[in-house]
């Protein structure tokens, strides 16, 4: 398991009785139930449960795409629930995100869709030649120049990954970041980001329902019906195979 040295530009999470709610017809839905949730700089962290627990949306809420109906998120000592627009937007600019979907531009080229989230601010790199660095980071040298239908799935994937890392995150969220691959091509996805995230310096939080993925991890944190029901430190010397037995619930409802 890659590791890697709190520094200061890795982000502290603490989350106190977070709770987000959807509109549902007469009653509303509760996607996020009073969570509250420390999450160490530097932290390699898994999110589990089985689909619908809220995985995804305790993500969005972190990353600011979301906004809680109740609680505080706080990165770093800055509680971003209570940020402006214009701070949300500064803030975001400190987090990659990497979605299951890749959401890659079609009509761009590989180097053109990592450069994206950048284009519109002033930046003290050179955003091309960075752009080319992680594509070779990930894997990709010499495909700067290929449409997203021109590369397979965990190509697409390796793309969002360079893409989430250009702003040189301190906070990085993946979504099933291996949920549309095959296991031996989420295999060496997942095997990437930990790699990267020792390299790069990040404070790490994975949405999975995968084992394989979870058991990567150093601590996992299961959800269901939206509340944490399951909090294990798992980089406390077990086995793999202890691991994996810890882990082998967190699809249970």
């Amino acid at each position: 398991m890659s590791t890697a040295e709190p520094s200061p530009r890795m982000a502290g999470l603490q989350i106190e009785g977070l709770v987000k709610r959807f509109p549902g017809g007469d009653k509303d839905i509760v996607a996020v139930d009073d969570i509250s949730l420390t999450i160490e700089p530097g932290a390699l962290v898994a999110l589990t449960g089985a689909s619908g627990s809220g995985k995804s949306t305790l993500l969005h809420l972190i990353g600011a795409m979301e906004r809680p109906t109740s609680g505080t998120i706080r990165v770093n000592d800055v509680d971003i629930t209570g940020l402006r627009k214009t701070e949300l937007n500064r803030y975001r600019r400190t987090i990659g995100f990497v979605f299951q979907g890749y959401h890659l531009l079609a009509a761009l080229s590989a180097l053109d869709n990592v450069v994206v989230p950048v284009l519109p601010y002033r930046v003290d790199f050179d955003r091309r030649a960075r752009a080319r660095e992680l594509l070779a980071a990930v894997g990709l040298s010499g495909r700067e120049d290929a449409l997203p239908s021109q590369l397979s799935g965990g190509q697409q994937q390796r793309i969002a990954i360079a893409r989430a890392l250009i702003n040189r995150p301190a906070l990085l969220l993946a979504d099933e970041p291996t949920g549309n691959l095959d296991s031996r091509t989420g295999s060496g996805i997942l095997d990437l980001l930990l790699e990267l995230r020792g390299e790069h310096g990040m404070t790490v939080v994975v949405a999975t329902h995968e084992q394989q993925v979870a058991a990567c991890c150093e601590r996992l944190i299961r959800l269901r019906d939206g509340g944490v029901v399951e909090d294990i430190d798992l980089s406390a010397g077990h086995s793999a195979d202890t691991t994996l037995t810890r882990v082998s619930g967190l699809s249970a409802s």
